[in-house]
This record gives C-alpha cells, structure tokens and sequence, in this order.
C-alpha cells in the first residue's frame, strides 16, 4: 500500500495562490468571502483575476487552465493551491497533463476537483478533500477550523455517522464525488483501489443515477478490491416528483449493502451542508461497526 505524504505545514505569512481549474467563477460575492476567511487566518492569498473570464462554463481553455495550475505548482514561493469552486473540467486537463517534480504543497479543493485530488495522491502527495473558497465562509467554525488544522498539521478528531456494520479497517483514503469519480473508471487516470477505504458523496444525482453508477462499479470489480465505505452526503439526490422511486439510501444500500465490507454513512462531507476536511490518499480507519472514520496521519 502506497501512502500519500503531506506537505510541510502552513504557517502565517505563507503565500497562498487561487486556482481554477474546472468552472468559470459564478458568484464573486461568496468567493471574496472565502478568501478573506484564509486572510484573516494570517496568510497571503495571491489572486489571478484573468482567472475570472471563463471559456463558456470554464475558467478558461484548457491551455490557460494547465498553464495557471503548473504556474502555482511550480512557483517555490506560493505553499498551497486554493481551488475557487468546482463545476465542470479538471478531467479535461489531465488530457493533456503531467506532474512535473515539484515541492510538495498543498491542493485543496472538492467535487470535480476530485480527479485532481486522485492523480496527485497517485503521484504520493496528499492534497485535502474540503471547502473551495465559494464554500468556506458558508462552513461552521468546526469545519472552517478542521481545514486550518489540516493543513497545518494537526491531529482531526474522527467523524461520525451511520454504522452498517463489518468491522474495523485501515487503508489508503480516497475521498471524492461519486459522478467525477465513476467517470475515471477505466482511463488512464484511474487509481490503484487495492487497500483503499473509498469515501464518496454526491450532490443532485437521482437514485436511479446513482444506482447506474454504483452497478459500473460493481461490474469493473472495482469494489472487490476496496476495504472499506464512507459515505458522505448525497444532497438532493432524492425525487420525490417521480413515482414509484427509490431514495437514494435504499439505492446506497442495495449495492453496497452486500459487500461484506466495513460501511459507514451520513458522515458530514459534501455539497450543500458541512464539508469536513479530508486529506487524500494517507492512511486512515474506518470502523463500521461504531460508526467513525479517523484520519491516522498527521
């Protein structure tokens, strides 16, 4: 099992640089406001604004999007990447993409920031699966101070949620979004499941969706080589204007549900609701039986 490491911690002063590597930047007003939440935690946050004028619903073409994300990878002086939002593009750069030898610094970001997120753990640098800045300010001071902590190093306490049951494991964690996820099945950019607790959420997805996909993975044969299940939040991902349906945790518990694997759910990460910090590909534990996973690296 090859683990992730994490980038030296952060500290005050530490210059801090903006990317956007997926979609075009919709609403400034929550933007500024997270950049002002890692402001006031006394770091410098170093903001492109060319950044700001998209390419339809991206942040540019892919060209100009790898060049700013190499640029800030390469540039020794800037400690973390901070992703603006999600949206839609970050499996169209790794197209085209390589990582370069670089210091290790951190990646921050969600959603469809996931295939990033997995290609740099896959490259034994663990970014973190939290907040973009359009989403921090709206996270509770734990969550918001979960994230500082991460980064600069300090034990996270567990989450907690639903237990199904099947014991107690520890693997490599790969968190992210179900769909970005599934769609990096069978390309190059797909990881190595073996030994891994994979932790994924969702946001807007019907059940039958969800269930399509979780039967691609069933089928890959992907899911007999994971470990364990964490399963965050799937918000509006429940119909209930079509009938007959399912909800999305009977789906969940369809099929996953006879794995014989240690699975916990209603953990607090994801959209629309608590995104609790998350670090990607380090060693963590997931006890199905109590209902928690705990991050062991710090």
């Amino acid at each position: 099992m090859t683990l992730a490491i994490l980038p030296p911690p952060l500290q005050p002063g530490d210059r801090l640089g903006v990317a956007f590597p997926s979609g075009v930047l919709r609403h400034q007003e929550a933007f500024w406001q997270g950049v002002a939440c890692w402001q006031a935690q006394g770091y410098e946050v170093l903001v492109d604004e060319a950044a700001f004028d998209g390419w339809g619903y991206l942040a540019g073409s892919d060209a100009q999007r790898r060049d700013r994300l190499r640029h800030l990878l390469q540039d020794t002086t800037i400690k973390a990447i901070l992703c603006g939002r999600g949206g839609f593009g970050s499996t169209r750069l790794l197209e085209a993409w390589q990582w370069l030898p670089c210091a290790p610094k951190w990646l921050i970001g969600f959603s469809d920031i996931t295939a990033l997120l997995w290609s740099y753990a896959a490259q034994g640098i663990a970014g973190v699966h939290g907040p973009v800045l359009t989403t921090l300010a709206a996270e509770p001071l734990w969550s918001q101070t979960r994230l500082f902590n991460c980064v600069q190093r300090q034990p996270l306490p567990p989450l907690s949620g639903t237990a199904w049951g099947g014991g107690c494991v520890q693997g490599r964690l790969l968190v992210g979004n179900l769909t970005v996820a599934t769609h990096l099945l069978g390309t190059p950019d797909c990881p190595d499941f073996s030994n891994v607790i994979l932790a994924l959420e969702d946001v807007g997805e019907a059940p039958y969706r969800i269930d399509r996909m979780l039967t691609q993975w069933r089928r890959s044969g992907v899911l007999k080589q994971i470990k364990g299940i964490a399963l965050g939040r799937f918000s509006r991902c429940d119909d209930a204007a079509t009938q007959p349906n399912f909800r999305v945790l009977e789906v969940l518990g369809d099929r996953l549900g006879d794995l014989g694997i240690p699975i916990v759910s209603d953990l607090p990460f994801g959209h629309e609701g608590v995104n609790a910090a998350l670090p990607v590909g380090v060693l963590a534990e997931l006890d199905g039986d109590r209902g928690q996973l705990r991050v062991l690296a710090s």
